[in-house]
């Protein structure tokens, strides 16, 4: 038996075209882990679907192992489990603590506990065709899984209003991939290969879909501008309490508090100039007052 089924060299070129282009959706998110290599954090993006890909590649791969003339699904999956194993190993090193202990705990259940307990049970329990049947079936069920994984992703980009996260290049290839994926499953007749990607290309659809709405939007969001009605607290002391009162300056009242502040100063200047008249009355009739009575005096 040949390493590669190149006895039938159509079946063989969809396999070899499904390898390239899963190879570069693999390679999709390479952008996004470079940005966060450089700048040391992972910026609030999520490792479900890397840790989901991960699992469902090493699933594929025990798939293909029982599987007659599956190589080419090992060896595209071989690297797939090489760059999901490096993406996860960047996002533990830059990912904050919380971040960080949950995709532990996703890892080990995933690749740990679930793949484990996989493996034993079909080796165990089942042989022959039925192992083939219940492996098919759970790599279906891991595939879309897959597939839904980035659904958070999309979740993100909808309420940040940025697709910063999800480059076009991994939904255009994830969509090619699926299609390809597809017809290289009708071809084998494997419908454990051609069913999940019937959903992969309806989920790659959706992803370019709303890339095309949100790939304009500010990638910051910009915070609201403060409305120009300031308020300011100022405190007015009295001997006997402090209460603190909002004064109200809207823009457009500049000129009526110069006013206001001018009439202020002219009411004061008014009232020290009537105090000092006042006073100096008050002398002269006191001076008038002392000399009729030195007067009076003289005369008696």
């Amino acid at each position: 038996m040949a390493i590669f089924p190149i006895h039938q060299p159509c079946i063989f070129a969809v396999g070899l075209l499904g390898n390239i282009t899963s190879f570069m959706v693999y390679l999709a998110p390479l952008p996004t882990f470079l940005r966060v290599y450089r700048k040391k954090s992972t910026e609030g993006f999520h490792s479900c679907p890397y840790a989901v890909a991960l699992c469902t590649a090493m699933l594929w791969i025990y798939y293909a192992i029982h599987k007659y003339d599956a190589y080419l699904l090992i060896t595209i999956n071989l690297v797939g489990c090489v760059i999901e194993t490096i993406y996860i190993i960047i996002y533990l090193i830059y990912a904050p603590k919380k971040p960080k202990i949950l995709t532990l705990k996703l890892l080990v259940s995933l690749n740990g506990l679930v793949f484990c307990s996989i493996t034993l049970v079909s080796h165990f329990l089942f042989s022959g065709s039925t192992r083939v049947r219940l492996l098919g079936w759970i790599c279906v069920a891991f595939s879309v899984l897959g597939f839904a994984a980035p659904l958070s992703i999309l979740r993100e980009v909808i309420r940040t209003k940025s697709v910063e996260f999800m480059p076009l290049s991994l939904s255009l290839f994830l969509t090619l991939t699926a299609v390809i994926w597809l017809g290289y499953g009708v071809l084998i007749k494997d419908l454990y290969v051609a069913l999940p990607n019937i959903l992969g290309f309806s989920f790659g659809v959706l992803q370019i879909i709303i890339y095309m709405i949100y790939r304009n939007s500010n990638k910051v969001v910009k915070e609201e501008k403060l409305p120009e009605h300031v308020v300011v607290i100022t405190r007015l002391r009295s001997v006997k309490s402090r209460e603190v009162h909002p004064v109200c300056y809207p823009p457009d009242c500049d000129e009526n508090n110069e006013r206001k502040d001018q009439n202020v100063k002219n009411k004061t200047g008014s009232d020290k100039k009537s105090n000092k008249e006042g006073k100096d009355q008050n002398a002269k009739n006191k001076t008038a007052h002392d000399r009729k009575s030195t007067d009076a005096s003289n005369q008696v």
